[in-house]
């Protein structure tokens, strides 16, 4: 009875492992925790730059690379919200594809 009740334990644990897939693309969990810690550092900084809406911009990370998409008022403030990111430690790149648009009245 006892080698069943090890099968079965066994076969929930590996089981249990499916559930720390990665997103596409990523080679490891370390690298998934390289990347939100990435972003969550992108994100920070944007929110503490007074000439940036980090509201209006989604920040993403992939291996080291982070796209920026969302909305700037101004050729400026996509240009800071670029800048901002690849100031970041070990950012490989960014994909700035954020799109200006003045705001509705």
């Amino acid at each position: 009875m006892k080698p069943v009740l090890f099968a079965a334990a066994v076969a929930l644990s590996f089981a249990g492992l499916q559930g720390c897939a990665v997103t596409s693309g990523q080679s490891s969990v370390g690298q998934y925790v390289d990347d939100a810690t990435i972003t969550t550092r992108v994100k920070a900084r944007m929110a503490e730059d007074p000439t940036v809406a980090a509201m209006r911009i989604n920040v993403e990370t992939l291996k080291g690379t982070v796209q920026l998409a969302g909305f700037a008022t101004s050729q400026a403030e996509k240009d800071r919200a670029g800048s901002i990111a690849a100031g970041v430690p070990d950012v490989k790149s960014v994909r700035n594809n954020i799109v200006i648009s003045q705001p509705q009245k």
